[in-house]
């Protein structure tokens, strides 16, 4: 039974939907309508396992959000290409482990958070404190500790609290 007051989410019923397209390779009616069934129901069957559902509270921000963390990965790409390649001159490069103080203590906040960190190159979530409030982070080239600090918590943590929380 779906709880009251739930809706499916239209994204995940259309990504599925494409999903199933893609892997069928079709297009015809018949794969569409089984589809959109197969996404329904399987979305139904999600919502039903996750008491928590996210509101978003300002998707302008939430669109900012996307283009920086696209930005960050295009550059992240380029920098860690340059370390693999050898091409940091002499330098030396340093990873290390970095202990960031979170205040977001929203689930689905802390999520994206993770997501965003680890599809970015040359850093890896590594984890969280039992009371939330401690990120540790992997970092390929750790040069200044406090500049990842602000980084982290003034591009990722303060939108996605303006969003989440």
């Amino acid at each position: 039974m779906r709880p009251v007051g739930r809706r499916l989410p239209p994204l995940l019923v259309l990504g599925l939907v494409v999903m199933w397209l893609l892997l069928n390779q079709s297009l015809a009616p018949g794969q569409i309508v089984l589809g959109i069934l197969l996404a329904v129901g399987l979305s139904w069957a999600a919502a039903t396992l996750r008491p928590l559902q996210p509101r978003v509270r300002n998707a302008g921000t939430a669109i900012k959000l996307i283009l920086v963390v696209l930005r960050d990965i295009v550059r992240s790409n380029f920098a860690v290409a340059r370390i693999v390649l050898g091409l940091v001159r002499d330098r030396e490069v340093r990873a290390g482990f970095l202990e960031i103080p979170l205040d977001m203590r929203d689930p689905h906040g802390l999520a994206w958070l993770s997501t965003i960190i680890t599809s970015t190159p040359g850093t890896v979530w590594v984890d969280l404190s039992p009371d939330s409030t401690r990120l540790t982070l992997h970092v390929l080239d750790l040069m200044d500790e406090e500049a990842w600090i602000r980084h982290i918590k003034t591009h990722y943590e303060q939108p996605l609290m303006r969003i989440f929380e």
